[in-house]
């Protein structure tokens, strides 16, 4: 049987939804609380059209691989890392944090949560279970005369997958939520559910991914290419139970026999044998392998656990905006996703080790010698980055001035803040003059995270020989030679083995939404010591015993390339524009070392590296360090939402809709 990808939302099926006429009424009926149509269980045409529906409430906005959270899809997050420069939001913004080292007003608060229950239709969380509840009451009992045994399996195990993911993205942004598993009515006071503690959350998630795995098979048919399956249930499992065994919810989390590191250890080995089993693995064996992986669309890939199918339609269809979004203006894109200093500094040299100057980095010539993934998470100025108009399509980011040297000008239009860019999980055969349609799925859990997942859990137990073994795989699939261990060396204690594998996740899931939450797990922006209101004190040291400098106190830094000798009086006056035509890079080339030195020297001859007159990340001008307080690794909900669910207590930390402070404990164990 062909082994297939987990869909979130295939194209085809938002075709079918629009175009065929009788699913209309149906969908219309699907999302009024009060006459759900029972006769959809009399079909299983209607009955996949309901299932199809909710898969694009949960999915549809999925267009990025750095958006995150379900239904909402917002890359906002992403925006709060290393990871992007020059946005300072809110809850980074020290003029906006200024005052607030004491209990969170809710008007700071995360609104995700939603409303509340009604009977109009909204496409929020409680929504969403409500939709999957729906289904899992009433299946067997209204269809089990209709719908074939198989079908009412996979419809089930598909509700309690969904419905599992979205506990999880309620329990990482609030701790414990209400636990809702049966369909209430909108007006109902049994809607009035006060929160469970984060562990019954994390239960109900576990159970629900257990019933999942249990239901769902470990491939579909090709006319079901990309549903959930078993093997996806268990590594999403392996996710989940690693977030739980984090610091930020686990205070235990330093005790090598903690439970919690076990059962996460359990869970990811179980996973990585269930995938093994049904065909799944780390893709390849090179780094031109890794790169390729992530144009192989709508067809089996040993790597992709979870995908989102994407289509190249122009209409009625989810398109992959990341294309656009990251190419180059001189190439047709939205102009480019530059690279903070601080990316381009930390992807170790070719042998694995870390990017120093003993161990021969230069940050004027990054290029050079650099861990293979560096070229394929990164573009830069000499480099080959190619679609389908001009597979050796060569981009140039620099700046040059005019004779007076007052005006400045962009090679190629490329206004770029940067030296490097982002190209990762681009397709080099893309079409050119439609990069917003781009067809290109989007991994959202790839097999090697998983590895990952186990690497950290040996780690926190203390075994640090299966921790390298783990990351050894990583690093050995894309060619990082085996000596001192792939580079990374002697790793002294199990706080080193932790760092490594933060590092790793760091390099190796760079740009595909797992960072903040990376960040936010180990608590890594800040060290500190608050004491609530209520006496409760909270000390966070994860980043001094990690050996990390904490993200407080740092900025993103934008820098780019200006020319040292030549002017022009406007950009078609380049004065590199025919020297620079000797140098073109193709990555993949066996001469690619020596290619890079003759690009070094190019650069040392024509360019210099220039820190902008203003700052990267600044608010109205005015440089700024990025600042998050304690409260924020847990969100407390919004002033809307405990205005309309007045039941509800507020996290502590924050305040409530009426300025007393929460009292809601995420760590407590009931």
């Amino acid at each position: 049987m062909k082994k297939n990808k987990i869909i979130y939302f295939a194209p085809l099926m938002i075709l079918l939804l629009v175009s065929v006429a009788c699913s209309t009424d149906f969908l219309e009926d699907m999302k009024d609380y009060g006459s759900y149509d029972e006769s959809i269980f009399t079909s299983e045409t209607e009955m996949g059209w309901y299932i199809d529906n909710i898969f694009y409430d949960f999915y549809s906005g999925y267009n990025s691989p750095i958006k995150m959270l379900v239904g909402n899809y917002s890359d906002d997050k992403t925006k709060m890392t290393e990871e992007v420069g020059g946005t300072v939001s809110d809850y980074i913004n020290p003029q906006k944090n200024s005052g607030l080292d004491g209990e969170i007003p809710s008007s700071f608060g995360s609104s995700y949560y939603g409303s509340t229950l009604s009977t109009s239709a909204k496409n929020e969380p409680y929504n969403r279970i409500r939709d999957c509840n729906y289904l899992l009451e009433n299946i067997e009992e209204k269809g089990g005369s209709s719908l074939s045994s198989d079908f009412i399996k996979e419809a089930k195990g598909q509700m309690y997958y969904l419905r599992g993911i979205q506990y999880f993205d309620l329990m990482r942004t609030y701790g414990g939520v209400p636990i809702v598993t049966t369909v209430m009515d909108a007006q109902s006071e049994d809607a009035e559910l006060p929160r469970s503690t984060t562990g019954e959350v994390v239960d109900q998630i576990i159970a629900d991914l257990d019933s999942a795995a249990t239901y769902l098979p470990t491939s579909w048919d090709n006319d079901n290419f990309g549903r959930p399956t078993k093997g996806a249930a268990l590594a999403q499992k392996s996710r989940v139970l690693l977030t739980y065994a984090s610091p930020l919810f686990n205070p235990d989390w330093d005790n090598t026999s903690n439970s919690r590191w076990a059962a996460a250890l359990q869970a990811g080995l179980a996973a990585e044998a269930e995938l093994t089993a049904d065909g799944y693995g780390l893709y390849g064996s090179s780094a031109k392998d890794w790169e390729k992986m992530f144009t192989i669309d709508n067809s089996f890939c040993s790597e992709a656990i979870c995908v989102q199918l994407c289509s190249s339609a122009t209409s009625d269809a989810i398109n992959n905006g990341w294309e656009t979004a990251i190419r180059v203006s001189s190439q047709g894109g939205s102009g480019g996703l530059e690279a903070p200093k601080e990316m381009i500094d930390l992807f170790p040299m070719a042998d694995g080790s870390r990017p120093t100057a003993a161990n021969g980095y230069d940050d004027f010539l990054f290029f050079k010698n650099r861990d293979p993934r560096f070229y394929r998470t990164f573009a830069f100025s000499g480099c080959q980055w190619g679609h389908s108009a001009n597979s050796t399509s060569t981009v140039w980011t620099y700046q040059f001035k005019n004779a007076a040297g007052k005006n400045t000008y962009n090679s190629g239009n490329n206004d770029m803040q940067s030296p490097a860019f982002v190209r990762k999980m681009t397709n080099t055969s893309a079409d050119s003059t439609s990069f917003k349609y781009s067809s290109t799925d989007i991994f959202e859990y790839r097999y090697a995270e998983l590895l990952l997942n186990i690497a950290e859990c040996y780690a926190a137990q203390g075994n640090i020989t299966q921790c390298i073994s783990y990351l050894g795989q990583i690093r050995a699939r894309v060619g990082i030679p085996s000596a001192n261990n792939y580079g990374i060396g002697t790793l002294s204690d199990k706080y080193a083995a932790i760092e490594a594998c933060l590092y790793e996740r760091h390099v190796e899931l760079a740009y595909e939404g797992k960072r903040f939450w990376d960040i936010q797990r180990w608590m890594l922006y800040n060290d500190t010591t608050i004491t609530y209101s209520n006496g409760t004190t909270i000390t966070n040291n994860t980043c001094a015993m990690l050996g990390l400098e904490p993200i407080n106190g740092t900025c993103r830094t934008s820098h780019y390339l200006q020319v040292t000798s030549g002017t022009g009086e406007k950009v078609a006056d380049d004065p590199l524009a025919s020297a620079r035509k000797a140098y073109s890079i193709n990555i993949n080339s066996s001469t690619l070392q020596s290619d890079l030195n003759a690009l070094g020297n190019f650069y040392t001859n024509n360019f210099k590296l220039v820190d902008p007159s203003k700052a990267w990340d600044n608010v109205s001008g005015t440089a700024v360090n990025i600042d998050w307080k304690q409260s924020y690794y847990v969100f407390g909900f919004g002033s809307s939402i405990l205005t309309n669910n007045t039941w509800l207590d507020q996290t502590q930390g924050w305040q409530d809709a009426y300025s007393s402070d929460g009292t809601y404990d995420f760590q407590a164990e009931e």
